[in-house]
């Protein structure tokens, strides 16, 4: 039996989907890489393919080949295009379609699989992954392309100039590549509005319940639980957990929980973690520990085995803690029981 388990929501996370796919009001590729946010690819791919979602991008060949075929008229965009070692799997995943970083990717793509379509990603200010736009003309004429990608380096940070800047560097670019399709916009991106949308957009944190932008609207999608160990009643005055940190200011009860860690947890939230039984907060104590974590139930009607939620609002976290929202989600073990409902 597992003593920890993520409620996973398909609802809310087909509804983000088709939120941002609205927002932006042409196809959206979703990405699902990082085993789609910690939460389990497949399922997610299963959920958004139902929902209309026909693009799908994880990182690398070997994320492609775990997930399989994600369904009818579908493709896997691989985001870090097509590396040394990859061609055994490009040959056996015919709908994944890398997006070609270098001008050694295209080369190298262009002599194992002449005339297959792959797509470019283009560097437009963040420095990280891309070709120059001064080697686009030369890939375009080596591989035949279907869409031509750039990444937003700082959407997420309203009225931040380099956005403004990538936009008009990437006009410039689909301007002077009037035949090939245009993408853009990752979740943060898609809220600011249509002129980032162009013809795909690749929303990713917004999908899975992350707010990437004030403008963003997105519902919860996952809860974890965790199973509570012990109970104990401590005195005023007597401390919980490693290093003594916390100390009771009143006669107290104690839940010990199977969470920790090595489950997802960074030790800097545990100031900011909260669980609930039923309407009832229970307020984290004492420090995060590799699989146990205690909680303050002086105000519950808890038993030992019971489940307790644990408060895991992306936002409120990320911003309280320091930990980023993607953080939250990808550091999620595999030791939780995924229900998805």
């Amino acid at each position: 039996m597992f003593p920890l388990r993520l409620l996973i929501d398909t609802s809310a996370l087909a509804a983000n989907y088709a939120w941002f796919r609205n927002r932006a009001g042409v196809p959206a590729a979703a990405a699902v890489k990082a085993d789609g946010y910690g939460l389990g690819a497949a399922r997610v791919v299963a959920t958004l393919h139902a929902e209309g979602c026909r693009a799908f991008a994880v990182s690398t060949f070997a994320e492609a080949a775990a997930l399989g075929f994600p369904g009818e008229e579908s493709v896997t965009l691989v985001l870090h295009g097509f590396m040394e070692g990859d061609a055994p799997a490009a040959a056996a995943l015919p709908w994944a379609r890398p997006v070609l970083n270098t001008a050694a990717q295209v080369r190298a793509f262009a002599s194992a699989f002449p005339g297959r379509p792959a797509d470019l990603m283009v560097d437009t200010g963040m420095n990280r992954l891309g070709l120059a736009p001064g080697e686009v003309a030369a890939a375009l004429a080596a591989v035949p392309v279907q869409t031509l990608h750039s990444h937003l380096a700082a959407a997420d940070e309203p009225g931040h100039p380099l956005t403004a800047l990538q936009l008009q560097r990437f006009r410039a670019l689909a301007a002077a590549t009037p035949d090939v399709a245009h993408a853009l916009a990752n979740s943060a991106g898609i809220a600011h509005g249509p002129a980032f949308a162009f013809d795909l957009v690749r929303p990713g944190l917004g999908l899975y319940g992350g707010q990437p932008h004030p403008a963003a609207s997105a519902r919860p999608v996952v809860q974890p639980e965790a199973r509570i160990v012990q109970l104990r009643a401590i005195e005023a005055g007597e401390s919980v957990g490693y290093g003594a940190t916390w100390t009771a200011p009143r006669p107290a009860r104690i839940a010990t929980l199977n969470l920790g860690y090595a489950d997802g947890l960074a030790r800097a939230l545990g100031p900011h973690l909260a669980f609930r039984a039923g309407d009832r907060p229970c307020p984290v104590v004492g420090r995060i520990s590799m699989d146990l974590i205690a909680a303050d139930v002086s105000d519950a009607d808890v038993r030992e085995g019971d489940f307790l939620a644990l408060d895991f609002n992306l936002p409120r976290l990320s911003a309280a803690s320091g930990v980023s929202q993607y953080e939250l989600l990808v550091m999620l073990s595999r030791r939780y029981e995924r229900i998805w409902r």
